[in-house]
Parts: structure tokens; sequence; C-alpha cells
């Protein structure tokens, strides 16, 4: 690599998967600027979307100690690197596909581990963070919730066994 504009655009991919969470490689072949820059704007802030030459991507990758990509790159790509939450982006770039067909997810990396066009989709199934966290809090308050109860409960019942063996003593003195 002999010019220093392709040295400097290796640079920077390198860097770009490294600041990245994750990266997923896209064919965006018959999209128009009009739904590149709509995708764009799908991602929003979670997620760059940048089209890259394949060459200069295999030898930033490399750079960047990831693995698994060369498959991916053939034919025109693009890549989403993911800053943000990879499931929020995963979401996006699938919704997108979804309604523009010509825009095929080919495969990525997620936190440095090379992934298929299905491990994404699967990817946005999943429910958000927030919602997965939310989730587990309340599966633990509900655990805390029951623990609590059974330490109460022997308590109570012997308040009720006692207030039953007052009121039958009480009965029986009575009559």
């Amino acid at each position: 690599m002999a010019r220093p504009d392709k040295a400097a655009a290796v640079a920077e991919l390198a860097e770009r998967f490294r600041g990245s969470n994750a990266a997923v490689l896209t064919e965006y072949r018959g999209l128009t600027v009009a739904q590149l820059r709509s995708l764009r704007k799908a991602l929003g802030g979670n997620a760059n979307y940048a089209v890259v030459k394949n060459t200069l991507t295999a030898i930033a990758a490399k750079e960047a100690g990831l693995e698994g990509l060369d498959d991916a790159l053939a034919g025109p790509s693009a890549i989403a690197f993911v800053t943000g939450d990879p499931v929020e982006a995963a979401k996006g770039l699938r919704d997108f596909a979804k309604a523009n067909p010509a825009l095929v997810i080919k495969g990525g990396v997620v936190d440095g581990r090379p992934v298929t066009a299905a491990d994404i989709t699967k990817l946005a199934d999943l429910e958000s963070r927030e919602v997965l966290l939310a989730k587990a809090a309340g599966a633990m308050k509900a655990k805390l919730y029951q623990a609590a109860y059974l330490f109460t409960a022997p308590a109570s019942q012997a308040v009720r066994t006692v207030e039953a063996l007052r009121a039958k003593q009480e009965s029986d003195a009575a009559a």
C-alpha cells in the first residue's frame, strides 16, 4: 500500500473497528441515496453507517485484530459501526431490510467475535438491554418478597395460634 490516502483510510477504519462495540457488514446494491440517508437516520446516534472498500476494510480489520470478515467482504459493502447497544442497531438494520429488500445483512463482528447474518437477526429479536434488566430486577424482587413472606409466616402463624388459645381460654373461663 504505497499511497498515503489509502494508508490514512485503513488507519481510520481500524480505529473505527477498535472504537465500536459491533460492526455489521451489509450489501447496499440497489439502494438510492435517499434510502441510505433514511437508513442512517434510522440508526441514529447509536451507529455510524459508511460505505467502504473491501480490500481496505480487510486490511483494517486485520490491523484491529478482527478475524472472520473476509467471507462477508464480497460485492459492494457498507458497515454500520455500532458504538451503543448492538441490539438496537441490529433491530434498526433488520427493520430497514424488511422495508427495503435491497439491503442485505452479510454478517459482522460483535465484541470481537465474528457473527453471521442469522446471528444478527437473532440479536435483533432480543429485547433491549433496559427491558432485560427490568425483567431481571422484577424476578429478583419477587424472590425477595417470597423470602420475606417465608420468614414472616412462622411469626404470624404463632401470633394467630396464641390469639386462638387466648380466645379459647376466655370462652372456657366465661362458660
